[in-house]
Parts: structure tokens; sequence; C-alpha cells
């Protein structure tokens, strides 16, 4: 939150609201922190599957064995 809100909320509000705003801004941070690092999982699972297709589909297996070995690397 922006400090010049934070600041005019002071004046409006007991100092244990302002605490717990704050308190309460720091968590959602934090829940957005996580559901970025979750998306960027999603994403990168995305495109070893996507990876993945072409080999399977033209049956070469050793090139899906590969691409599972590297990505079991990854990890």
């Amino acid at each position: 939150m922006g400090r010049n809100v934070v600041g005019a909320l002071r004046g409006r509000l007991a100092p244990s609201s302002v605490a717990d705003l704050e308190r309460r801004v720091e968590e959602l941070e934090a829940e957005v922190q996580e559901c970025r690092a979750v998306n960027l999982r999603v994403a990168e699972l995305v495109d070893v599957v996507t990876e993945l297709l072409v080999p399977l589909a033209q049956g070469d297996e050793e090139k899906v064995q590969a691409l599972l070995e590297r990505y079991h690397g990854s990890l």
C-alpha cells in the first residue's frame, strides 16, 4: 500500500485498524507471490507437455526419454 495512503488513513482510523490493514496487505502480497510461483510452475509444466507431444505423436521414444530425463533433472 502506498505510504501516502497509509498516512491519510492514520489520521482517520484507529491505530489498531491501520495496523490490521498493514498486516492484511502484507498477507495479500505474500499470497500474490505464492500465486506467481504456482503460475510459473504451471507454465513450466505446460512447456514440458508441449515438448513431449510431438515426439510422442511421432513415436520417438528416445527423444521422449531424453526430455523426461531433462525435466527430472530440473526438479
